[in-house]
């Protein structure tokens, strides 16, 4: 079984699955995700795992638990727009894996919000692909609409080794996060530890619409199965109702091109006649591009969060492509850089892979991404793969383009290379701006500190020398620390107010001084009697500091900071500096 070839394996698949269907039912709801998830033993047994995944989502209506539970390809998803599953596969194979290697049911409770609450019990017959209920349950629902439970519960038993998945589960679970921003995930492992991943943000990305099949992208099964269904008489009114972008136009030319008549009727086409079309459509060159609009990508907003609140980086740089194509599917690529912070430093580089909002862990080596990141040279933006950093790559499509049914790894689809490639490029090249500026930066500081030390004493001993009074220097220069020792709360904070009015350029310079904690500060300009954001929010890790220079005329400048994490304060020092030209 795929997904199943081993004991660490079958853990990690079982858990995947199941936490992907829940992500799915929220999704469908519009609501932020809640998911609770629990691995226990059975019994004095050390391979033999009781899994419980518990969502907040649309939940599942009572006579269609036995099929969506019970049944192969039974799902609402086999259609054309974004989903992380396709045929409804993934969570009746860990259902069916545990039943073979633990002769023992699955349960699932469900509600849609109603007033009713049904819990089954199910075995699913191998043979006959359906489902067997071996109990049925009942449970009312609070009457106040408010009180109301929605979502699903699904508790398998199954055999594998946690010891050896757990790795790739926390990795997993972390990712997921990552990807997710706006969800709450709750793990409990067998040993009853406690890992939780926290939303940051409510907002969710927009769904995904429904779209007919592209041209280009359609198999002999799929046009056959639409010829099946269709209510449409004439080749004329098929190619214009069940396909995307193609109006009377454009199929009238395809047609003729087909050398199929526009009067003839789509059912009578012979199997040899479907084949050649399938054939003519790929060959043709007059199609429209498909839309993006069954496509729900993060969002650069989303995927800045989602980085900042796992990796906790200095710098972070997100692009979001335009929409492209391949093969007549629809693709985004998203890609984001994080730099220092708590990224670690390692020999080689490190890459997240997501594909559909499903981070991808397995088999690195083989895929197309691995491929990409290596055949770039990183000197030429001021990186080596031992410095902090990492690469995140999301490609969201219809149709991943998988390179095995483990859907692990991404294919070397020149369309999607391309574009994982540039999108890359705009990143490190945002990042090399940071670490240039930042260097020239650190070297300025330094040097006014020096000046600083001794501009005064210059300046007196000069006077002294020359018998007048001892000039105003901070006409010149004046360095001011406007936060000493400040302890961050979870709400921004202001510094002192530097007077910046008399003044060219003036220096930022912060340090987090605690030794574990985060922070997250901004740098704010008083323009024209309002207060602007001349620096946006960038996190402070711990032992970590931030130079920046900004140029122009403020009549004041001010830092605020306040802890990354609510519960975790963090010790904040800060200095402005301010030079004439």
């Amino acid at each position: 079984m795929a997904g199943f070839t081993n004991p660490a394996r079958s853990i990690f698949t079982s858990i995947r699955e199941l936490v992907e269907n829940s992500l799915d039912a929220a999704d469908v709801a519009r609501i932020p995700p809640e998911i609770y998830i629990r691995l226990s033993k059975d019994g004095d047994s050390d391979d033999t795992y009781t899994l419980r995944v518990a969502d907040n989502g649309s939940g599942i209506s009572p006579h269609h638990i036995p099929l969506a539970f019970g049944q192969f390809l039974f799902s609402s998803k086999y259609r054309l727009k974004q989903a992380r599953g396709t045929f409804g596969l993934g969570g009746t194979m860990a259902i069916l894996y545990g039943q073979i290697t633990t002769n023992k049911p699955v349960k699932v409770i469900s509600s849609t919000g109603k007033s009713l609450i049904v819990e089954y019990r199910l075995l699913i017959d191998i043979e006959k692909n359906r489902p067997i209920i071996l109990d049925r349950k009942i449970h009312a629902n609070p009457r106040a609409k408010s009180k109301r439970w929605r979502g699903t519960v699904v508790e398998i038993h199954l055999r594998g080794s946690y010891a050896q998945a757990m790795p790739k589960v926390l990795e997993y679970l972390k990712q997921t996060a990552m990807v997710n921003p706006y969800a709450n995930i709750i793990f409990i492992d067998p040993r009853g530890r406690l890992y939780k991943f926290d939303r940051t943000v409510e907002k969710m990305p927009p769904p995904p619409k429904e779209i007919n099949p592209h041209p280009y992208g359609v198999d002999v099964e799929t046009l056959q199965r639409i010829m099946r269904s269709t209510t449409e008489d004439n080749m004329l009114k098929f190619m214009q109702k069940h396909f995307h972008r193609v109006g009377e136009k454009i199929a009238r030319d395809f047609l003729k091109r087909a050398g199929i008549s526009e009067d003839r009727d789509p059912k009578t086409l012979r199997p040899e006649e479907i084949v050649d079309l399938v054939e003519k459509m790929k060959e043709y060159d007059g199609f429209l591009p498909p839309e993006a609009d069954c496509l729900s990508p993060l969002g650069e907003d989303l995927l800045r969060e989602g980085v900042l609140k796992e990796l906790e980086p200095e710098f972070v740089a997100v692009r979001q492509r335009k929409p492209s194509a391949y093969s007549g599917h629809p693709f985004i690529v998203e890609v984001a850089i994080a730099y220092g912070g708590k990224v670690p430093a390692k020999d080689d580089i490190l890459l997240y892979r997501f594909a559909n909002k499903i981070p991808l862990v397995y088999d690195e080596s083989g895929d197309v991404c691995w491929k990409i990141v290596r055949s770039i040279n990183w000197r030429r933006y001021n990186l080596t793969p031992n410095m902090p950093f990492a690469i995140i790559i999301h490609v969201c499509s219809t149709k991943i383009p998988y390179k095995t049914l483990g859907k692990e790894i991404l294919a070397d689809q020149l369309e999607v290379s391309r574009e994982i490639l540039n999108g890359i490029r705009e990143v490190a090249r945002q990042l090399a701006r940071y670490l240039s500026r930042k260097e020239r930066v650190k070297r300025q500081v330094r040097r006014l500190a020096v000046f600083s030390r001794y501009l005064p004493k210059i300046a007196r001993f000069s006077a002294g020398l020359a018998g007048r009074r001892p000039p105003d220097i901070s006409k010149l220069y004046q360095r001011k620390q406007v936060f000493k020792g400040f302890i961050t709360s979870g709400k921004y904070v202001d510094s002192e107010i530097f007077d910046s009015h008399r003044y060219s350029v003036v220096f930022v310079h912060i340090q987090n001084k605690h030794k574990e904690n985060p922070a997250a500060v901004r740098v704010l300009g008083l323009v024209n009697s309002k207060w602007e954001v001349l620096i946006p929010e960038s996190t402070l890790t711990s032992g970590s500091e931030i130079y920046e220079t900004l140029r122009g005329r403020y009549k004041a400048v001010k830092i605020q900071a306040k802890s990354l994490k609510p519960d975790k304060k963090s010790l904040i020092d800060a200095y402005i500096d301010g030079l004439s030209q």
